[in-house]
């Protein structure tokens, strides 16, 4: 039962040595503690030695145990090494101070708490910037390159002690990683509190930006079920800040970690557990994230009670180019505290604002900042539209009459077919009878000619001396060609980020019957623009453009209600103060060709084309819109 307690009081002394380390200014390691010193707890300084291979100079300082240490540098020829919970006893060996050694000296001090501190004085022959490091019982203190750990060996003073075993943790010894000395205030007696208080390590936020970073120096834990508030308070010295431990906080804590910055192992230890903290000063507080949300959110109301105490003032303001009811929104929601009201006069367009005297000052320069005069933007579009058509057509006519009757004396001498009659069919009724040369037109045969606006014609009638046989040809042709140019340029003129709409037109009325009842509407047959710029502060135009170009088309009419052409562009774009941009544009091209012949006849050589018919037309429409916008201050 005895050898039991005993060993599970190494244990607890076995952790607590891992946690007792401070930072002053340098450097922070955590190595195991054992019970094998001069009392419980505590070890022996067994004695100072110098290693050199090459140009490489070792101190190693032997202790009975693993130890914490903190090593500062107050000057560039000065090097302080503290063991903490150590001892002196008897002389240690030391040897004399050799190569970059001018000086070696040990000292017994105590911190505040009570813990018995070693202190190891190195006077440096020349400055320098050593680094310190522990491997086993020994802290060695190198200049230069690292030497083998084979070359550092224990003394004579006794056997190398065997680190620890917890259950569930590996023989292997925690190996604290070389860390290089940084330069230190001088020290007076070790005490957590006279090392620095590195507060700004500790962030009761992480950063706006990017992953959080941590600080600390690297320490290594391993706990089995630890009293998580034990577990705490130990980063008061390993911080060297002042750490208070909320009462509500029970539990224990199973962790391992190893060559970790301290300010992150305080942060996974606090998450695994549901807890936070808040840094004012040096001082850490630890509470649950419920307490801590809680006395934030008591906080937040009594600083939001205490803001909103006073006398309420009213503050009246005229506006010049602003609207009142359009600011008496932001002023409500940007400005003014839950006192604060705001009213609005339209006809003075003034608004009226009762509120805190803090509140209102903020109203005062927000208006200042809103009610300005706004630029004016002058936008100009410019629509062409070009056409150029061509046209040509060439075609026959051809009639013909011819008789066999008594009164001419050529029938046919049968009974039947008695008498006989020959005309062209195309231009004539069927039954209808062929007409005597002096008679006028006969039926067309052939009938080929320009369907429509001949400009040119001519024709041939032949007949027989007793209008048995007539013939009748005639020849049209036309050929055209035209060219348009209609040129539309509407001018707007508005206040920034307001529409402007501009209309050039007819209007189309439109009749529909229902019912008996005759309902006449107008329809819109002109030219539309619509336009919101908005300047930027490069000097810029964006501009929301709706351009609509509508005429009608009285040629097509359908019971005299004529089609409307139209060409429409709604879109957004960005110009240059005073450029213009070409904002759409609209080509159309036709060509058509055909040819009308009597079957077989039209394409006999030379003679196919008295009964053949060619026309050709082409045409081609362009429609450009160019946009010009200038601001006017």
């Amino acid at each position: 039962m005895s050898m039991g307690r005993q060993e599970s009081s190494n244990r607890r002394m076995t952790r607590a040595g891992r946690l007792a380390s401070l930072v002053a200014g340098a450097v922070l390691l955590v190595s195991p503690l054992h019970a094998t010193g001069d009392g419980v707890g505590r070890a022996r300084l067994v004695g100072v030695s110098t290693r050199v291979e090459g140009r490489a100079t070792a101190v190693v300082i032997e202790t009975s145990a693993p130890v914490a240490y903190v090593a500062s540098q107050p000057d560039p020829l000065t090097l302080l090494v503290d063991l903490r919970n150590v001892t002196t006893g008897s002389s240690p060996s030391l040897v004399k101070p050799t190569g970059v050694l001018s000086g070696l000296s040990v000292e017994s001090a105590e911190a505040d708490d009570g813990t018995s501190v070693a202190r190891v004085r190195l006077t440096l022959a020349k400055p320098g910037k050593p680094t310190v490091r522990s491997r086993w019982n020994t802290v060695i203190v190198e200049f230069g390159t690292r030497l083998d750990d084979a070359a550092i060996a224990p003394s004579a003073a006794g056997p190398r002690p065997a680190p620890a075993v917890q259950q569930g943790q590996s023989s292997a010894p925690v190996q604290p990683p070389q860390v290089e000395v940084k330069p230190a205030s001088p020290m007076g007696p070790v005490s957590s509190a006279s090392a620095p208080a590195p507060a700004a390590v500790m962030q009761s936020a992480p950063p706006a930006q990017g992953p959080k970073k941590y600080t600390g120096h690297l320490i290594s834990f391993d706990f089995q079920q630890a009293d998580l508030r034990a577990v705490l308070r130990s980063f008061t010295e390993i911080s060297g800040l002042n750490v208070i431990v909320d009462p509500s906080i029970n539990g224990t804590v199973d962790v391992v970690l190893k060559e970790v910055p301290w300010d992150q192992a305080l942060e996974y230890i606090l998450k695994a557990n549901k807890l936070g903290y808040a840094v004012e000063d040096n001082v850490v507080r630890i509470a649950p994230l419920a307490t801590l949300a809680e006395e934030e959110a008591a906080s937040q109301k009594l600083k939001d009670a205490q803001a909103l105490s006073g006398d309420v003032q009213v503050l009246t303001r005229a506006l010049s180019y602003a609207k009142a009811d359009d600011l008496s929104g932001l002023l409500l929601k940007s400005a003014l505290t839950a006192k604060g009201q705001v009213q609005v006069d339209k006809r003075t367009n003034t608004l009226i604002i009762t509120d805190l005297q803090p509140a209102l000052d903020r109203a005062a320069q927000l208006l200042l900042t809103l009610d300005r005069p706004e630029p004016q933007v002058e936008v100009e579009a410019r629509i062409v539209q070009t056409s150029r058509n061509t046209a040509r057509a060439l075609g026959v006519q051809w009639g013909l009459s011819g008789r066999a009757i008594p009164q001419l004396g050529n029938t046919t001498a049968l009974a039947f077919p008695n008498q006989l009659a020959l005309t062209g069919r195309t231009g004539g009724g069927i039954g209808q009878q062929a007409q005597t040369a002096q008679g006028g037109a006969l039926g067309t045969a052939v009938d080929l000619g320009v369907k429509a606006g001949a400009t040119s014609a001519i024709g041939l009638a032949m007949g027989s001396v007793n209008g048995a046989f007539n013939l009748d040809v005639a020849l049209t042709a036309l050929e055209a060609a035209g060219n348009a140019r209609v040129l539309s340029s509407p001018r707007v003129m508005m206040q920034n980020n307001y529409e402007a709409e501009m209309t050039q037109g007819v209007q189309i009325p439109i009749q529909t019957v229902s019912n008996n009842t005759v309902t006449v509407t107008f329809k819109d047959a002109a030219l539309t623009l619509k336009v919101r710029p908005q300047i930027t502060a490069s000097n810029t135009v964006i501009m929301d453009i709706k351009l609509e170009n509508a005429s009608a088309d009285f040629s097509k009419a359908v019971n005299g209600i004529p089609p409307i052409n139209t060409q429409r562009a709604w879109t957004q774009v960005l110009v240059n103060d005073n450029d213009t941009i070409v904002i759409g544009g609209i080509v159309v091209s036709q060509e058509q060709a055909s040819k009308d012949g009597v079957p077989g006849m039209s394409k006999i050589p030379l003679l196919g084309w008295l009964f053949k018919r060619d026309s050709f037309s082409d045409e081609n429409r362009e429609l450009l819109i160019f946009i010009t916008p200038r601001i006017r201050r």
